[in-house]
């Protein structure tokens, strides 16, 4: 099966919120969860706390503690109590946990409680309710181990699972204590992802994580509030938006609706966070993914200050530090391409706020001229401001020992790639992934050639991309000569080795024709550039990628396909952010056009994009499709033979 190219800077700013929404790692910013209905979460911390409460209503019915289910919904949610139709659930529940004790007092107690309680909401709650009530009276007579009797069900725990969803769902709508944005576009991807390879018949590359992840039973739907009226009258393509998304049928769609009086983007969350996913398996796979990404501490041991550089580090102003347990994985979350921004705002300030400014200046392809002790002082003074921009995981109940127990898959290390340490390799590569999303090529092709000399003949695409990344920069700053000399040594040469090439190649040499404010307007993406380096290179030297990417990849990928075949674009998938997940079309190394002065000449825009012409995305919601709106009709053996002339 195909797997769709990501918006990696986009996952991270989704991953980053939900880390923050469910507290998973320390940070004072606050999460800034995105909402298309005002009400869904109008305090990210009051969500929290909110979902941490129907978490332990949860446990508490599941566990059949029905007593403290019912004091802490007496003391949070007491609505639920007022609904004599929950409540006579909850009571019979209550009664039949009392004869599972199986002592004459708590059978005694179960009595008392028939007569005061359950029987007079029997009569209150709805018209089938005294017909169950009667029914759960042979509890009495058979045994909770028969699994013969007519109450079987009644006695088994699953009952107990039963009323905990229901109880989950209807408080979640109640409190708008809906899942973080990214734990719901997770859930639709895979429930997507599954469905299309059932309809296909195919088989899912990532069916052994999904079956765990994405668990088979939902939780009841939330029950609407009755209504004597006539039965409001539903768009009936919200109905059928809501019941293809979800998989619900049009009874059931309308039920959701009504619960959320009309409100289809309230009804659509309902619906999502009713699937189950294995919330610990979720959160080992994002902090994998943190991990990798250089967005949370490793915990692994770092190298002490006092010691010697190491044979890896740079030889420029913008290198590599020694302690690269702190150095950070990207640079250039400043994209205002979608409101994604907005999600990463204080989160992004506090990364990378603390960089000094006159590193930047000093940031070039050609290598930095200073003498290695001055080099060394700024790079330690950059390694101690990084130090502060990665987080802390928690995890869910703060514990520290947690953090050494989740650690990046690891595959065995390729032939000629040199010893290096454990601990360092990982943090290297986290290093060359930086200096590629700066946009310093040269400088990456020379600290990855020192690392592994074999790696880019077993990667020419890369080095071609890379070598693109270095053309552009010099057409920027008007060497057209030096612009050349890259072309002609490099990449004319890697386009005759690979005829894939050529209409990049083609492309790069038009930029020569633009004013050089222009010419990087259509430049490579360096946040894709460097993840496919991070991720080739880690392979290299023994670190898979994580498990969430392949995900990512995959469902995005089917996402893609179910709807082109459907002929219609997702009505949800700008409310989930998968169209920026999806979005590889904005320009990049824009920056880099005034980099004559002394700014910011290594701050860029990100985005994900193909490698070569610029990807639009068609309307219909269907693949990208490659178009270049400058597409000249050159001789392809006549555009080699000057490249390599």
């Amino acid at each position: 099966m195909e797997s769709s190219s990501v918006n990696w800077e986009a996952l991270d700013a989704l991953i980053i919120d939900f880390a923050k929404s469910e507290n998973l790692i320390d940070d004072s910013s606050p999460p800034s969860s995105p909402s298309h209905t005002s009400p869904s979460s109008p305090y990210v911390s009051s969500s929290y706390h909110s979902r941490l409460i129907i978490r332990q209503i949860r446990l508490s019915l599941e566990a059949g503690d029905i007593d403290a289910a019912i004091d802490l919904l007496r003391a949070h949610a007491p609505f639920v109590l007022d609904d004599h139709r929950l409540l006579f659930r909850i009571q019979k529940q209550k009664f039949i946990e009392l004869l599972r004790k199986g002592t004459a007092e708590d059978r005694g107690r179960a009595i008392d409680f028939l007569r005061t309680s359950l029987a007079p909401c029997a009569l209150n709650a709805y018209p089938e309710a005294y017909e169950e009530f009667k029914h759960v009276l042979l509890a009495f007579i058979y045994d909770k181990d028969d699994q013969t009797s007519p109450v079987a069900n009644e006695w088994a725990e699953k009952r107990r699972c039963e009323i905990a969803g229901l109880m989950s769902s209807v408080l979640r709508g109640h409190l708008h204590a809906f899942n973080p944005l990214f734990s719901m576009t997770l859930r639709y991807l895979i429930s997507i992802h599954k469905g299309f390879c059932f309809q296909q018949g195919i088989s899912s590359p990532i069916s052994d994580l999904i079956k765990r992840l994405l668990l088979e039973e939902r939780d009841p739907p939330a029950i609407p509030q009755e209504s004597f009226c006539e039965a409001p009258l539903f768009d009936e393509v919200d109905i059928q938006a809501l019941a293809q998304a979800v998989e619900l049928t049009r009874q059931g769609a309308i039920d959701s609706l009504r619960f959320t009086k009309g409100d289809l983007f309230q009804a659509f969350q309902n619906e999502i966070c009713r699937m189950r996913l294995d919330a610990a398996m979720l959160d080992e796979l994002v902090h994998e993914y943190c991990i990798y990404r250089g967005i949370v501490e490793s915990g692994m041991q770092t190298l002490s200050q006092d010691e010697p550089e190491s044979g890896y580090s740079s030889s420029q102003d913008c290198s590599l530090e020694v302690d690269y347990s702190n150095a950070k994985c990207s640079f250039s979350e400043t994209s205002a391409t979608t409101d994604l921004t907005s999600m990463r705002g204080t989160d992004v300030e506090l990364r990378y706020a603390s960089e000094p400014a006159n590193n930047l200046e000093n940031c070039s392809t050609s290598g930095s001229h200073q003498s290695g002790n001055s080099r060394h002082l700024r790079n330690r003074s950059r390694g101690a401001g990084e130090r502060s921009k990665r987080k802390r995981w928690r995890g869910r109940h703060d514990e520290l020992d947690f953090i050494s127990d989740i650690h990046v898959n690891r595959c065995a290390k390729p032939e000629g790639v040199e010893n290096i340490n454990g601990e360092d390799k990982y943090e290297i590569v986290l290093g060359v992934q930086e200096l590629a999303s700066r946009g310093m090529a040269a400088e990456v092709v020379d600290k990855i050639n020192a690392l592994d000399p074999n790696f880019f003949t077993q990667n020419p695409v890369l080095l071609f991309q890379l070598k693109q990344v270095e053309f552009l920069k010099l057409v920027g700053l008007g060497d057209h000569s030096g612009a050349l000399r890259v072309a002609c040594s490099h990449l004319g040469p890697l386009a005759g080795s690979d005829p894939n090439l050529l209409k990049p190649l083609k492309e790069t040499l038009l930029s020569l024709l633009q004013p050089n404010e222009d010419a990087l307007a259509t430049g490579l993406p360096l946040h894709a550039l460097a993840t496919s380096l991070q991720v080739a290179l880690g392979k290299r030297l023994g670190i898979d990628e994580p498990q969430l990417m392949r995900i990512m990849r995959a469902t995005l990928h089917t996402h893609t396909e179910w709807f082109k075949h459907q002929m219609c674009k997702d009505r949800f998938e700008s409310f989930l952010r998968i169209d920026s997940l999806k979005e590889n079309n904005t320009p990049v190394l824009t920056s880099l056009a005034t980099s004559k002065s002394n700014t910011d000449s290594c701050t860029l825009g990100s985005s994900q994009v193909t490698i070569s012409s610029t990807t639009r995305v068609s309307d219909d919601g269907g693949s990208p499709n490659q178009a270049s709106s400058r597409d000249v009709i050159f001789d392809e053996n006549a555009v080699l033979k000057v490249m390599v002339s």
